[in-house]
């Protein structure tokens, strides 16, 4: 009688095949722990004072998270050596925390099992159990050659601007990987601000943040179904008219606020002033580069600004916040109930029931951890405004990157809880709604119905 094979399991293993969206948070943390570790290391700056271990973490962190918040300047205190460790955990970071998680699975187990898989089709959205393992392939090519032509793009002007041959092929190649994976960092002093005027530097990299922030679904379905609009996906269509709708709303909104302020463009020619407009709103959501001084923006601006990071960009990309078609769908059910409608309906589709309570979800995760993360730090740090605070809280949460400069000043506590709502934000909502994609519950009797009063 044939006897089954027992012995003990790996703990890595198990997690990895029976909660892949677990497996992949986990790898994000050890990800973040070893950049930190690596950016704590003496040949990591050029101060001779050394890099203290508290900024070390923050800004591995923020790398691997592709935020773009700092409390150094990239520029002046990090190395060489340092730049390329926070380049190499922004590509990993941009990866995706999807990828990580199957890569995770295919490795550990050496086949996807059927709830990777199935993560992989809630999360990424392919169609097919199968295609998995080419999604991977995908994915990873699809990033590469992307930042390829970005780097292609930006390596002119930068050879242009730049002292030597190789400061400029290494600049453009930092932006390229920057600006798609919606990272915001910089390694000019300044930011931005001191190439403002160079249209053939700041264009690519508002193009690389404006593409990177669409996702892989969006890219799969592009790759596939080219332009015939017609068999595009559902997320497909609501991703790209939502970001397109938010660009030129973004855009009027920041413009118009900004017109006339002296801080920030109030002196620059109307053309110049649309330029700014545009490439302010692309960041807004995700990219963090900024061609002004952000602590100098209206407080209309400011508000505006909280509102678009906290959506974000599109889902299983390299921007954060809730995602565009979480608002997508929440919005639609609004019309819906305000007509009347049973169905959530849109664009010949109609979205099901499960749809709506994974974006209320994701949405109440959010706000959660803004009003706890902003909370700590106002009690810790009373002196501070709740406008500054709330700005620094909610780009962190939504890895976009945009400072009013409150990260440098805050203290040791401060930092730790931005490094944690930088993480918590990257992965949060991806795993609860992954969790509550695959986690379903049959059951086989029904409760007499009861509406509470709503409203």
């Amino acid at each position: 009688m044939p006897t089954e094979r027992t012995g003990p399991r790996h703990p890595l293993r198990e997690l990895a095949r029976t909660s892949p969206a677990r497996a992949s948070a986990l790898v994000f943390v050890i990800a973040a722990a070893l950049f930190s570790g690596l950016l704590a290391l003496p040949i990591s700056t050029d101060d001779p004072r050394g890099t203290p271990l508290i900024d070390a973490i923050f800004t591995g962190v923020s790398a691997v998270t592709v935020t773009g918040l700092t409390t150094l300047d990239t520029a002046t205190h990090w190395s060489l050596f340092g730049q390329i460790v926070i380049l190499l955990g922004i590509q990993v970071g941009g990866l995706g925390i999807v990828t990580i998680a199957l890569l995770l699975a295919r490795a550990v187990t050496r086949h996807l099992g059927v709830q990777s898989k199935v993560f992989a089709q809630q999360s990424i959205g392919t169609s097919k159990l199968g295609e998995v393992g080419t999604l991977l392939r995908i994915v990873v090519l699809t990033t590469l050659a992307i930042e390829g032509a970005l780097f292609v793009l930006l390596l002119p002007p930068f050879l242009l601007v730049e002292d030597t041959w190789w400061e400029g092929a290494g600049n453009a190649l930092f932006y390229a990987v920057s600006s798609f994976n919606n990272a915001g960092f910089s390694v000019h002093t300044g930011g931005l601000e001191p190439l403002a005027g160079n249209l053939f530097i700041i264009a690519p990299i508002a193009l690389g943040v404006f593409v990177g922030s669409f996702g892989f679904p969006v890219f799969l379905t592009l790759i596939i179904q080219r332009w015939h609009r017609r068999r595009w996906t559902l997320h497909t269509k609501l991703t790209l008219s939502v970001t397109t709708t938010l660009l030129v709303l973004g855009a009027i909104g920041w413009g118009a606020s900004e017109w006339n302020n002296p801080g920030t463009i109030g002196g620059e020619n109307p053309l110049d002033k649309i330029i700014h407009a545009v490439f302010a709103s692309t960041m807004m959501r995700s990219g963090g580069f900024a061609l002004t001084d952000t602590s100098a923006s209206s407080s209309v601006t400011l508000l505006l600004t909280d509102a678009l990071m906290f959506v974000g960009g599109g889902s299983a990309s390299t921007a954060g916040g809730i995602k565009v078609t979480t608002v997508a769908v929440l919005f639609l059910a609004i019309i819906a109930e305000a007509r009347g409608d049973k169905d959530v309906r849109v664009a010949g589709r109609s979205i099901p029931s499960e749809s709506l309570r994974v974006a209320i979800s994701v949405v109440f995760l959010g706000a959660t951890l803004v009003l706890v993360a902003t909370t700590l730090i106002l009690a810790s740090n009373p002196a501070l405004s709740l406008e500054r605070v709330l700005f620094e809280v909610i780009s962190a949460f939504a890895t976009c990157g945009l400072s009013v400069g409150l990260s440098a000043e805050l203290d040791g506590f401060g930092k730790i809880v931005l490094s944690l709502i930088m993480l918590a934000g990257r992965i949060g909502p991806i795993g609860l709604a992954a969790a509550l994609a695959l986690k379903q519950r049959n059951l086989f009797y029904n409760l007499p119905e009861e509406r509470p009063i709503i409203g």
